[in-house]
């Protein structure tokens, strides 16, 4: 069978590309021919390029609506930039269709399979415009005759955040799907709510696969060795996060090593916002003997390389994704708000009842595939 993936822009987020990746990896093992499907638009440059470097609030006065297309080339250009070691590894690894949506055919695939990552939250699919988020739930493609899947799509939180207008014409798309997964047990309770629709909970796809597929595919161990072990992966940095990392390689005797740049912020030097491969990261969780982090795929990674790790809430990033990770191996205690809630007693390691559950929920969300694809 034919499956295209539908997922976010597979930019520069780590966990972003590896689900994609995983997603393909396990369909094609279930003998599918499988393509990710971009999402992306690009703009040429214009003559108006050095616009997006003066301050948005000038340019809204002095062009209006057309500061969106601006901001959008200066972004791709910076993108490129700041993706260039990752980007070789998408390239080898992710099967791509790079055509716009607009450009594929009713013929090309047999299945549209919609997911993983937040690929149903608003503010990550650029929510005002109309067609785009159509597209999120396959309205490129409503009037062919394809399965259509959703696999541990997630909305990001427990908030509805659509519009009753955007509810409303999303509603009869969601309702074409043949069958539809998603990754938080909130994402259940919100389609049921909104769509009046029973679906069922799975695994994030990277938790498909295990720590060797990682080390295999990928060639982790002969990465360079990492620069310390205890491995800190922070996306929205603070002096509070600083300081609990500083506090714990005090109290554990162990040397602090970051992987990832502020490849979103846009305060940094562009220089410092080049991400490292993604082969780098990985190498980041083969060599730790604890990992700090506010990332959920970070803590993914974290439980299949079974390394005691510290989960930092990231609200603004949606927090029920981390609470309903967290909840299904009985991780509760590694998820923490604030540093007065690190416990100096905790280990935080991974008991081995959370590997059971995680063989649990892997059969069943291997078998939620083979039963609807």
């Amino acid at each position: 069978m034919k499956i295209g993936i539908l997922t976010l822009p597979l930019h520069t987020n780590y966990g972003g590309i590896l689900q994609a990746w995983a997603l393909q990896t396990i369909l094609e093992r279930m003998g599918h021919e499988v393509k990710v499907l971009s999402r992306d638009k690009k703009y040429k440059l214009t003559p108006f390029f050095w616009l997006v470097r003066v301050p948005s609030r000038i340019i809204r006065r002095m062009f209006g609506k057309k500061v969106g297309i601006l901001n959008e080339v200066y972004y791709n250009k910076v993108q490129e930039q700041i993706r260039v070691n990752i980007e070789p590894t998408i390239n080898q690894y992710v099967h791509r269709d790079k055509r716009y949506l607009d450009k594929i055919s009713k013929n090309d695939y047999d299945c549209f399979v919609v997911g993983s990552d937040q690929i149903w939250r608003p503010k990550y699919i650029k929510s005002t415009l109309k067609s785009t988020i159509e597209n999120a739930f396959l309205g490129f493609a409503k009037e062919w005759n394809v399965k259509r899947i959703a696999y541990a799509a997630s909305f990001g939180t427990d908030e509805w955040e659509y519009t009753p207008e955007q509810t409303k014409y999303v509603y009869d798309l969601v309702k074409k799907f043949n069958a539809i997964s998603v990754r938080e047990n909130s994402g259940r309770d919100l389609c049921l709510r909104n769509f009046g629709l029973q679906v069922e909970h799975v695994l994030d796809p990277t938790m498909l696969l295990s720590k060797e597929d990682y080390i295999s595919a990928f060639k982790i161990d002969q990465e360079t060795k990492s620069a310390g072990n205890l491995m800190v992966y922070i996306l929205d940095h603070s002096k509070e996060k600083t300081d609990l990392v500083n506090l714990i390689a005090e109290k554990k005797g162990l040397n602090p090593f970051s992987v990832g740049a502020k490849f979103d912020d846009w305060s940094t030097p562009i220089e410092d916002r080049v991400q490292p491969r993604i082969q780098k990261w990985l190498r980041g969780f083969y060599d730790a003997e604890f990992v700090v982090t506010d990332s959920f795929h970070a803590c993914v990674f974290s439980i299949l390389f079974g390394k005691p790790f510290i989960a930092i809430g990231n609200v603004s990033r949606g927090l029920s994704r981390f609470e309903s990770l967290l909840a299904l191996f009985d991780l509760r205690k590694n998820l923490i708000s604030d540093i007065s809630q690190y416990q100096e007693d905790n280990d935080y390691t991974i008991p081995e009842t959370s590997y059971q559950k995680l063989d649990q929920w892997r059969e069943k969300s291997l078998t939620y595939l083979k039963n609807n694809i």
